[in-house]
């Protein structure tokens, strides 16, 4: 599959406003420098040390000229003009969540070098996750951008235990972009250190002087998720020849010299944003004595009365069990219930009103489609809640299956065990959540309502059983490949945890 990128005005426009800060500098190459060398003692011969940099902006750019570079952008975009420049120089670029933000910086670094030369970059992310999403975006739009462009970026992830990419990095003259997660020159531990540490398996030299060399253009993604007053300290230490930063949310503290913004309103009215719909529960007069009940949903027919999918509880020979049932008016709770207690008082179905989704009983209480009552627990309400979201996932499904689309639904849960355990020899067996998951799965799709033309869309769902449609994203103990919980930096809420995003973002 080759996916198809459309040119979108408003990237297009983000681009040329970073381009046209520094409009006065004129085309230059790169300056050839030689890179340190470090100790090259017993090391044979050693291939060239010829550096390539970033131009420095031309004396005659002054800072008088960029800020009315700057305020020229801004009064085209409708953006307060700016007073000073802050940072020397920090650009931001406010884009809304879902619009092709790490597009539109790519594309931003091409225009920069076609039009000035320039060809080393730094792109500062503020988790694995984002990096990991990061390094796919340039994976995914290479082929497009070399189509346009006439030429490719390397673009390669920090590692500390493989520094030979920092000296590829400096000695090469294309476009070079270095993608680097904060933690690794900001975080306390050893691994981090690194970059600041000169090392025998460097030759001797610190690899954060070697990339300092190349005067880099920075690129802050989320910088409100990065930028605490030490990390704002080490970036200086990259020697960048300005910042650029891109977010949705920029904390008020920082919005240093905005060029540009596509702010939420304006994305939604351009019906640029994705969506993601959220499945809710409301839960209506409860005294914890009360019999629990939940409504489903409505069910119309052209030539028969409306039925009603109503959880409740029922006496059954292994004990009491909630249960999803079709009922109709006339229904009683207390007989289908095996003469529960709580549904002997007036529980009996007098109407089910299909324009609003509601149910009525004859004792006045009344529930609307999505309302739980009564006494819930929470292995109650879980089981709602998975059940609903099977639901509207085989809705929206049976709407995009004839197109090819396909739907995801996302749980997200509080610990492992309950989705995943293991007994004393290693072996796999469901959690709880996923014994609720299979069962309420398997109950739905075997009372599944055929529609006319729907049978190839029926077959496919019954030819793919329970235990095949979930899959768990976890952190892995690699010792004993088992889901575990995952690891949370203490200094942050941010995961750290590669394996887990190699499962989602790598393997799909």
């Amino acid at each position: 599959m080759k996916l198809k990128f459309k040119h979108q005005k408003f990237q297009e426009e983000a681009a040329t406003a970073v381009c046209d800060v520094f409009a006065g500098q004129p085309f230059l190459s790169e300056i050839n420098y030689l890179i340190d060398r470090g100790d090259t003692k017993g090391q044979g011969e050693i291939y060239d040390f010829t550096g390539f940099k970033n131009h420095k902006i031309v004396p005659q750019l002054t800072d008088e000229m960029i800020l009315e570079n700057i305020r020229k952008i801004q009064r085209t975009h409708q953006i307060p003009p700016s007073s000073t420049l802050e940072g020397r120089y920090n650009l931001t670029i406010e884009m809304e969540t879902g619009t092709g933000k790490t597009y539109t910086y790519i594309k931003t670094m091409y225009e920069l070098n076609k039009r000035y030369g320039w060809s080393k970059f730094i792109i500062v992310v503020p988790s694995i996750a984002i990096r990991e999403g990061v390094f796919k975006s340039f994976q995914i739009t290479q082929e497009h951008f070399t189509e346009d462009y006439g030429k490719k970026i390397r673009f390669f992830i920090y590692n500390s235990s493989q520094l030979t990419e920092i000296d590829r990095f400096a000695s090469d003259n294309s476009l070079n972009v270095m993608i680097i997660n904060a933690q690794a020159f900001n975080a306390k531990g050893k691994d981090a250190r690194r970059i600041y540490m000169k090392l025998d398996s460097f030759r001797s030299r610190r690899p954060i002087d070697v990339i300092a060399k190349t005067n880099p253009i920075l690129i802050i993604d989320e910088p409100q998720s990065v930028e605490g007053r030490q990390t704002r300290e080490n970036l200086k230490g990259f020697n960048p020849l300005f910042t650029l930063r891109y977010s949705a949310t920029h904390k008020k503290d920082s919005l240093y010299n905005l060029i540009y913004r596509l702010d939420a309103m304006e994305a939604y009215n351009k019906k640029l944003v994705k969506k993601i719909a959220v499945k809710g529960i409301a839960q209506t007069g409860t005294t914890g004595t009360e019999g629990y009940l939940y409504l489903e949903g409505i069910n119309l027919f052209k030539d028969k009365n409306p039925t009603a999918n109503l959880g409740f509880e029922v006496k059954q020979s292994t004990g009491v069990k909630a249960v999803v049932r079709k009922v109709e008016i006339g229904h009683n709770l207390y007989d289908r219930s095996g003469l529960l207690e709580q549904y002997r008082d007036g529980f009996t179905v007098t109407n089910i009103d299909g324009r609003d989704n509601s149910i009525t009983f004859r004792n006045g209480i009344k529930l609307f489609a999505g309302d739980v009552r009564g006494a819930v627990n929470e292995q109650q309400l879980r089981r709602i809640q998975i059940r609903e979201t099977i639901l509207s996932h085989i809705e929206r499904e049976r709407m995009l299956y004839f197109r090819d689309i396909k739907v995801l639904s996302l749980f997200f849960i509080d610990e492992v065990a309950k989705y995943k355990q293991y007994d004393a020899t290693g072996n796999a067996f469901n959690g709880s959540y996923a014994d609720i998951f299979e069962e309420e799965y398997n109950d739905i799709v075997n009372s599944l309502q055929l529609k006319i033309g729907e049978d190839a869309y029926i077959g496919y769902l019954k030819s793919i059983a329970a235990d095949k449609t979930h899959a768990g994203y976890f952190s892995i103990d690699k010792r004993k490949n088992q889901f575990v919980d995952g690891k949370v930096e203490k200094s942050s809420r941010e995961s750290v945890d590669t394996d887990a995003y190699d499962l989602i973002m790598k393997d799909k």
